[in-house]
């Protein structure tokens, strides 16, 4: 089945959330047999999932207090079908430096036919959490179809080659 990673930079604000959402849009469709994981540019391993995020994503329902972030690495981008970014700079970076997964990365924006980055809340006040869990799932319900679709696209792809190597 697909796997979708989203990237940030530490792993611990934007992207957790954006996982946990995803997950949660695709178990309502009955997809709970998909991946969805979660990794970051600059991440130190194993680090707990900001406060605030984890207090936002509660009060929607959603628990990510077992989150413990982890760096992107060959392996981890390898294994994904789609990786969907929060801030352009991490899709250029990821680019530049993994070139035989640079079709396979997007920001998480374009999947909703826009072109921003989503501000990192790190160390702000507990309304930019909300703001940025707001933006994020705003993002990914415009962009579920989307996502979906390019993800099963990947895969299928991805699975072809596999097969015929």
């Amino acid at each position: 089945m697909p796997h979708i990673l989203f990237v940030c930079t530490a792993n611990i604000c934007r992207s957790p959330v954006a996982e946990a959402v995803l997950r949660n849009r695709l178990q309502e469709r009955g997809m709970d047999d998909w991946t969805v994981r979660s990794a970051g540019t600059w991440a130190i391993q194993e680090r707990a999932a900001a406060k605030n995020s984890i207090r936002v994503l509660a009060e929607r329902g959603m628990d990510i207090a077992d989150h413990r972030s982890r760096m992107v690495t060959d392996e981890i981008l390898d294994q994904a079908d789609l990786i969907l970014c929060m801030e352009s700079g991490h899709v250029e970076a990821l680019k530049a430096e993994f070139p035989e997964a640079a079709h396979r990365i997007h920001l998480l924006s374009a999947m909703a036919g826009e072109k921003t980055s989503i501000s990192d809340p790190y160390r702000g006040p507990l309304e930019e959490y909300k703001r940025m869990a707001t933006i994020v799932t705003d993002l990914i319900d415009r962009g579920l179809q989307r996502i979906i679709d390019l993800a099963w696209a990947n895969h299928r792809r991805r699975s072809t080659e596999d097969t015929e190597a």
